[in-house]
Parts: C-alpha cells; sequence; structure tokens
C-alpha cells in the first residue's frame, strides 16, 4: 500500500524532466478555461438555489422519510469520502488502506461533488504548505485584517478562489496519485461518479414511490439540496476555520476549532489540531469533540482494512497544546 505524504515541498517547476514523464493526466488541468469556470458555477449555483427554496418547498408540500432518509445517506457518504478518502488517507496518508477501500474512498469522495479526487488532494497539499500565507489558494486573510479585507477574504476562501484561472500544478503536489493508475482513472471519471451521485436518489425515490413526484422530490432533496449543503459545508472549513474558533493547539496560522460544524463536517471543523498536527488521523482529540471521520477509520482498522494509522498518543497531543491553555478549550 502507498502511504501519501503530508506535504509536497519541491520547489522545481512543474515543467521539469521528472514531472513530464509522469502519466498526463487526470480531469482538470493547471489553467482553468472559461467553459469550465461556466460550468463550476452552475454546479455551485443550481445547488444552491435548491437549498434556498427548501424551507419553502417544504412548507407548501412537506418532505418524506424517504426524501430526508435519501439527503442524510448520501450527504454522509459523500462528506466521509471527502473526510476520510481525499483529506486524511489521500492527502495526508493518515492511515494505508487496503486496495479496495482506497479505491472505494476515491469514489465516495468523488461523489460529494466537489472537484476530481488529484485536482482536491493538490490544492489541500498546496494549502498545508502555505497556510494563510502567501500562496495559500485559499486563506480568508489574503486582502488583510480589516474588517472590509476580511469579509472580502471570507467570500475568496468559501467559494471564490474556485474561480481563479490559475490552478494547482498536479504533477508537482500529487505525483503520488497521478502515478497510481486506479486513481488516476477515477480522477478522470469525475465527471460519470458526478451523474451516478446526482441520478441515485431520484431512481431509488421514483422506483420506491413508483412515481414521477417521488423521483422528482429525492432529486430535489437527495441530490440538490444534500449537494449544496455539503458543499458549504466543506467550504466553511477554508473560510470560518481559519477566521475564528479557539485555539488550543500550537500552529503556524489561524486556524481555530469551531464546535457547531462538527457533526455536518464529519469531525473537519476541529482544524486547529488538525494543522497543529496535519497527520493525525484523529482530529477531535479533546473530551467531547465528535469526530465520526476518526470512529469509521478506527472501525476499518478493526475490520483489517486500514493499516499504521496514525493515532495521536496523549504525549503527542500535550506536546502540541499551548501552554496554560486547559483540556476544556
Amino acid at each position: 500500500m502507498t502511504t501519501t505524504p503530508e506535504v509536497i515541498t519541491e520547489s522545481r517547476d512543474p515543467a521539469t524532466t521528472d514531472q513530464q514523464q509522469l502519466p498526463s493526466a487526470t480531469l482538470g488541468a493547471d489553467t482553468k478555461g472559461s467553459v469550465e469556470q461556466i460550468t463550476l458555477a452552475l454546479f455551485i449555483g443550481v445547488p444552491f438555489l435548491a437549498l434556498l427554496a427548501a424551507i419553502p418547498f417544504a412548507w407548501g408540500w412537506g418532505m418524506s422519510w424517504l426524501d430526508l432518509g435519501l439527503m442524510t445517506g448520501m450527504y454522509f457518504l459523500g462528506c466521509h469520502g471527502i473526510t476520510v478518502g481525499f483529506h486524511r488517507h489521500f492527502t495526508h496518508g493518515s492511515f494505508k488502506a487496503k486496495r479496495p477501500l482506497r479505491i472505494a474512498l476515491a469514489i465516495a469522495g468523488s461523489m460529494a461533488v466537489e472537484g476530481p479526487i488529484v485536482r482536491w488532494v493538490a490544492d489541500h497539499r498546496r494549502h498545508h504548505k502555505f497556510s494563510d500565507a502567501e500562496g495559500d489558494p485559499h486563506s480568508p486573510w489574503r486582502y488583510g485584517e480589516t474588517v472590509p479585507a476580511l469579509l472580502k477574504g471570507l467570500f475568496w476562501a468559501h467559494m471564490g478562489w474556485m474561480f481563479d484561472e490559475e490552478q494547482t500544478p498536479q504533477h508537482k503536489y500529487a505525483p503520488d496519485l497521478i502515478k497510481d493508475p486506479a486513481i488516476r482513472a477515477v480522477s478522470k471519471q469525475f465527471v460519470l461518479w458526478t451523474t451516478v451521485s446526482l441520478l441515485l436518489p431520484p431512481l431509488v425515490g421514483g422506483l420506491v414511490t413508483m412515481s414521477w413526484w417521488g423521483a422528482f422530490t429525492a432529486f430535489f432533496w437527495g441530490s440538490l439540496v444534500r449537494v449544496a449543503l455539503l458543499h458549504h459545508v466543506t467550504w466553511s472549513i477554508n473560510s470560518i476555520c481559519h477566521a475564528v474558533g479557539k485555539r488550543p493547539f500550537k500552529s503556524r496560522d489561524k486556524s481555530g476549532n469551531v464546535w457547531w460544524l462538527a457533526v455536518l463536517s464529519c469531525g473537519e471543523s476541529w482544524h486547529n489540531l488538525h494543522h497543529a498536527d496535519p497527520t493525525s488521523a484523529r482530529h477531535g482529540v479533546l473530551r467531547w469533540q465528535l469526530d465520526s471521520s476518526a470512529r469509521l477509520i478506527r472501525w476499518f482498522e478493526q475490520l483489517g482494512w486500514a493499516t499504521d494509522v496514525r493515532w495521536p498518543s496523549e504525549d503527542r497531543i500535550a506536546s502540541r497544546r499551548k501552554e496554560g491553555v486547559a483540556e476544556a478549550a
């Protein structure tokens, strides 16, 4: 099994000989053209409009238990695909995964509709290399620390950065994934897995209710609203968790813990510990800090599907704690 490095720190230009020898790539180049930007705007805008319409829609027509179940199940499938798969396994190498699990996590993360896996990982490794400093692709402190600058920076960190024409060089920041044929294939198949993700709820809803209306409501809640909610929760880790929150651990950036995002983010909002110890398989290390991603990794380990899990020891946690900060921080 291959453990991905925590962060690629090479300063070589991506056009060097070694990188040119890597297979040519995955879906999405290192620059983002107008067609891709328009497509991105649609994938962000349409689910967001559905999210805005969710309350009046529920008031007028209601939400069935089937719709709720499909929305919840698809939400946490994609969320854990991102947190356990894209983030803790592929980006930081927090554990090794048996081949079937590794591929399943890549597919589950792709179904969150947050972009091809290689691009996602490359962006996040670059974020850690330059966290809240020049070179960070999505720091909310990009424009300064005044209130107007921070408001502008929060929008940039939340979603504006995705429309930047210049993208993170994938060959530089994720060469290990490009070299993996299966992961490279999943990355190229992003449109396929997006289609599966969006069509699965209406297929189930239509077959269970045997009606087009059941298919439509399942698509509205299980596809559109679910994708919009997951997008904005994930993006909030980039924006909100780098602007506010408690910081009981030593890190070189402004990452903070935001408790009210913990359940919806599957444990990712315990962001201060993550930046203090990026390869840790558990982010919620203090008392009462819920981290469903860590629990899922523990189950994978118990089943023998995950090995070499980097669980944080008490000494490791203590070494990263700020002096004078109590455990309940």
